[in-house]
């Protein structure tokens, strides 16, 4: 196991002034992570205090603009932050342990997500929850992304959609620009893999918020299945070698 210090984790978050606290305490506690970073996405509430409070190093925007520019806004921070530490501009160490907000002292177990890519055993690895939680969208943007991964690169993953990723800072240079918005888990596989980096899932026992029924969710799963389909649509089909 590498020492600790070789491990940033990066939660995006947009008005989860409930968990943030829970999550940014749980995310300290994870081995070899020594840096905690939330973006706060243009939040309403006390987000950014709270997470702030809780540890984290934090950065705002004053406006949402989305969970990929989170993300990106994250590990430029994670950069900065490192090169002031080292005293050079270029300095680049710590791999990426993207969690969701709403983990809640959950992410404290977030640990083995992070080990194949530590251990130099893949550049990227994504969660699959050893508790599951009830759907409220009849798993139709699951469906198109796990099939439009598939369709793009040959491999269906379990969780095309789960954020809880850890990647090596190559593998995310690699797959920058990210996928706008809820589209970034589903370009970041195909782009990677493409690419011929290793990806592989890890069963963690990790729980996240139950998505719900209202209107307000359903509004969230019509953008999420408008961003993934942008996504798939600028990412051809994969096709077999002709023999």
């Amino acid at each position: 196991m590498s020492p600790r210090g070789h491990l940033a984790v990066v939660i995006p978050a947009r008005n989860e002034f409930d968990r943030i606290s829970a999550t940014v305490r749980g995310a300290a506690l994870i081995p070899d992570v020594d840096l905690v970073v939330v973006v706060d996405d243009g939040s309403a509430d006390g987000t950014s205090s709270l997470a702030a409070a809780a540890g984290a190093i934090v950065a705002r925007h004053g406006r949402s603009r989305g969970k990929a520019a989170a993300m990106e806004t994250g590990a430029e921070l994670v950069r900065v932050i490192e090169a002031e530490r080292a005293g050079r501009r270029d300095a680049v160490g710590r791999h990426l342990l993207f969690l969701d907000a709403d983990l809640g002292e959950t992410a404290g177990l977030a640990g083995p997500l992070a080990e194949p890519v530590l251990a130099g055993q893949a550049d990227m690895t994504i969660a699959i929850f050893s508790t599951r939680v009830k759907r409220g969208g009849h798993g139709l943007v699951l469906g198109l992304a796990g099939a439009g991964v598939e369709r793009a690169t040959g491999w269906r993953p379990a969780e095309p959609l789960n954020g809880q990723r850890c990647l090596t800072r190559a593998a995310f240079e690699a797959a920058r620009p990210l996928a706008p918005g809820w589209g970034a888990e589903t370009g970041l596989t195909i782009d990677l893999l493409r690419k011929g980096m290793r990806v592989t899932e890890v069963l963690v026992p990790l729980e996240h918020r139950a998505t719900g029924t209202d209107l307000r969710s359903q509004l969230h799963r019509a953008h999420q299945l408008a961003d993934v389909a942008r996504a798939l649509a600028v990412r051809k089909p994969w096709q077999s070698p002709v023999r």
